[in-house]
């Protein structure tokens, strides 16, 4: 399922055919990549952990672009076990995050 729309960061371009997101830099694909995790941890980390992080939290485990498609695994440096796999499917213009434990 995309992600919702964001504010365009330096580096992105939209595509003005079809209003989609194209990633156009390294700077801004790990960047957003960063921004969702540190978006999606915020959201749903519990009340009771009286935790936030920053993006100066999350790092990038790995990174490949091949051809017009970008992903990263990001990470926190919260002891959780969890990795975020981030997608941007450059042909249809959409930005994937999905979340895994590591044992």
């Amino acid at each position: 399922m995309p992600i919702a729309p964001f504010k365009y960061n330096e580096g992105d371009i939209i595509n003005t055919k079809t209003g989609s997101l194209q990633i156009t830099s390294l700077y801004a694909m790990l960047k957003r990549a960063k921004e969702l995790v540190v978006g999606y941890f915020n959201d749903h980390v519990e009340v009771t952990d009286n935790k936030k992080i920053t993006e100066d939290d999350v790092f990038v485990v790995w990174f490949c672009k091949t051809l017009q498609n970008w992903k990263a695994l990001v990470s926190t440096t919260v002891s959780d076990g969890m990795y975020y796999e981030v997608t941007h499917n450059g042909d249809k213009g959409d930005l994937y995050k999905g979340r895994k434990m590591v044992y």
